[in-house]
């Protein structure tokens, strides 16, 4: 079963390599969707993809890259989206 969450990341996530850290890690797992940064400085990132995917994906944006320092990250699920184009950096 596909599922589709949302996750916004807060620390310091801008200007470290965290979208591409993101992206890579997104398309390890098979997951599809989109990263990108937010004018208040959080990371948003939707994911489509099974929820162990989903889960070991959460996980690294716990971790982040190694210049980042991660605060928070918060998921919500959304109405599946279907999305199978890869995952883009925005």
């Amino acid at each position: 079963m596909r599922l589709t969450r949302r996750y916004l990341v807060t620390g310091r996530v801008q200007g470290v390599g965290f979208r591409y850290f993101a992206a890579d890690c997104a398309r390890r797992e098979g997951l599809h969707g989109t990263v990108r940064n937010l004018p208040d400085g959080r990371v948003e990132a939707v994911a489509d993809g099974d929820l162990e995917s989903l889960s070991r994906f959460e996980a690294a944006l716990w971790r982040g890259p190694s210049r980042a320092r991660v605060d928070d990250v918060v998921s919500e699920d959304l109405a599946p989206l279907g999305l199978a184009d890869g995952f883009a950096i925005r």
